[in-house]
């Protein structure tokens, strides 16, 4: 195998197949990445067994082949290049050899029949959508995703495509987020399934603001094709639940609230928080709410905003960051903030598309 490549397209197409590889895994060759030298393209993969990303580049193919390396350490030498065109070429005994310039490295190689083979996706059920959709979609609900293994069906967000209409929802048991769109399809495919944390954050890392995904379906796999990348995942297998029963129906009793002035007030009353006391306190009255935090060992912290709100005044308790995370990742200037008493949700709805829920905390 012998190719050049510029550095920086090197660069860019190795940081992206690596990032599937788990930095825990006790297989030697899973801590490599696959290079293969086609004709004018150079295909990179990383896989941990559960995602594979696989990236395409242009190169100057003068020799075909393969060949895996190292992840970390190829990574590491090719950012610390020169700006310039790379050489790459293996020889004997799988000995890798990087040239730039002036700068020459060796890395041992390992032949490509060791390295799992990516399954393949032809004939399977897809639908096509825009990058842009589903990279919004996962950013305002993938903050909700569970931490907790013991609770593996919540360690990914649920998908479910049922004719022209797109959904997902995560959430942790606290909080809940969902998000739907009308999605052009053809075919009339209605499929359901969860997709893992790690890949939704891949996903999010990789999706443009323009331009196509294909996302097919096999039986227990999922493939997601970028066009310069694929990413290829497991899903969590089981029975995702009954989200639909704990979405409280609207309430006319909302604060109305400058979106940008509540997330903040939320970060700065957050400052006061710690491990055992971690709720902010709310006090809605007729067009003020109040935010604010009185930790006895620590301070004090109180901001007033402006909203417009009707309802019965009241005091209610939430761990900020369940804020923080949706109000940092919405768009809109103002939003309706739904709660009817303590012992309640949050509710934030924004028209028919987006909902997020979040239990009340209690104050100490």
């Amino acid at each position: 195998m012998k190719i050049e490549v510029d550095k920086n397209t090197l660069l860019k197409g190795v940081s992206t197949a690596q990032n599937a590889i788990s930095i825990r895994s006790t297989l030697p060759i899973l801590s490599n990445i696959l290079l293969e030298a086609g004709k004018d393209e150079l295909t990179i993969i990383g896989t941990d067994l559960d995602m594979g990303i696989i990236s395409s580049i242009p190169v100057k193919t003068s020799s075909p082949g393969s060949i895996t390396v190292p992840a970390k350490k190829f990574l590491d030498i090719i950012k610390e290049l020169p700006e310039s065109t790379v050489s790459i070429s293996v020889r004997k005994n799988n000995m890798t050899h990087i040239t730039c310039e002036n700068t020459h490295f060796k890395i041992m190689g390992i032949p490509k029949d060791d390295f799992p083979k990516l399954p393949e996706f032809k004939d399977r059920e897809s639908i096509t959508i825009d990058q842009s959709t589903l990279k919004t979609m996962l950013n305002m609900t993938s903050f909700a995703i569970s931490r907790d293994e013991t609770r593996y069906i919540l360690n990914g967000v649920h998908v479910s495509i049922k004719k022209n209409l797109i959904q997902m929802v995560a959430t942790d048991g606290r909080r809940l987020a969902l998000i739907q769109r009308q999605i052009d399809q053809q075919k009339g495919i209605n499929k359901k399934t969860i997709i893992p944390a790690k890949t939704a954050q891949e996903l999010s890392r990789n999706l443009k603001d323009e331009g196509k995904v294909s996302v097919s379906f096999g039986e227990n796999q999922v493939m997601f094709d970028l066009g310069d990348s694929v990413i290829i995942s497991r899903v969590i297998e089981g029975e995702f639940p009954d989200y639909e029963q704990v979405i409280p129906k609207e309430n006319k009793d909302k604060a109305v609230v400058e979106r940008e002035k509540f997330l903040l007030a939320a970060r700065r009353a957050s400052l006061l928080t710690s491990q055992d006391s971690q709720a902010i306190k709310i006090d809605l009255n007729k067009d003020k709410m109040i935010i604010s935090k009185n930790s006895p060992d620590i301070g004090e912290a109180r901001e007033e905003l402006d909203v417009k709100y009707g309802g019965s005044p009241f005091s209610i308790g939430f761990n900020p960051s369940y804020l923080i995370d949706v109000l940092k990742n919405l768009k809109e200037e103002s939003v309706g903030f739904e709660v009817q008493n303590p012992e309640k949700p949050g509710v934030i709805r924004l028209k028919d598309d987006y909902i997020y829920v979040v239990l009340p905390m209690q104050l100490t």
